[in-house]
């Protein structure tokens, strides 16, 4: 399959780029994004693109994909309400918008857990998955995945992810973390075959991952 993928200079989105670039299911990846990921592959094209606002109808380089894996985002920490909404609602549906031929591609929003919380972020991130799901793609997808365990290699490490690593498998115990590979792994099954959710929780995740 082929796929776009935001937010692959983040630390969620290149996590799943080297999961992708790695999967015999991929064929191509096209990093769509503010900066280059410095990396290359034979699988891998980059998309540099400084405001994704301004993507048109059309544009050539996003048509004939497969899925969109929408893995960048914001913290709402520090940001006011009205940018976190442009950043993590205006942005992937313009994006959402602008990508085609929808009837034949899966869309996957990385959500994060606790969108279902009665909070000004997740009321955002709620409103991003409903809007998607009203797109007229073939399948559309909202993750509300947790603690994520880095795979080796990635070099986007946030602080807060070295700080939380070690307790990784607490996490685990209590179904509140998976791998950053199952992570890719089950929204390239989820792309591939389907799935009966649509908001995707901590265990769909591993679910998924196992049909690969």
């Amino acid at each position: 399959m082929k796929i776009i993928l935001t937010g692959a200079t983040g630390y969620v989105g290149e996590g799943v780029l080297l999961a992708c670039l790695e999967n015999e299911n991929v064929e191509k990846v096209l990093s769509l994004s503010r900066r280059s990921t410095g990396r290359k592959d034979v699988k891998l094209e980059e998309y540099i693109v400084p405001d994704f606002m301004q993507l048109q109808l059309g544009d050539e380089k996003l048509q004939g994909y497969d899925a969109v894996f929408y893995c960048a985002g914001s913290s709402s920490v520090g940001m006011s309400q009205e940018q976190y909404k442009i950043n993590c609602h205006d942005v992937p549906l313009h994006l959402a918008q602008v990508v085609k031929p929808k009837e034949n591609m899966t869309i996957i929003f990385m959500s994060g857990a606790g969108t279902d919380l009665p909070l000004a972020w997740a009321k955002v991130k709620r409103s991003t998955e409903q809007a998607l799901s009203k797109m007229g793609f073939k399948q559309t997808f909202g993750y509300r995945a947790g603690l994520m365990k880095p795979l080796e290699g990635q070099i986007n490490r946030p602080n807060m992810i070295k700080a939380t690593n070690s307790t990784y498998k607490i996490a685990r115990f209590f179904c509140m973390g998976n791998t950053m590979e199952n992570v890719a792994k089950s929204m390239i099954a989820a792309t591939k075959f389907g799935y009966k959710k649509q908001k995707i929780q901590i265990r769909d995740i591993d679910i998924l991952a196992e049909k690969l």
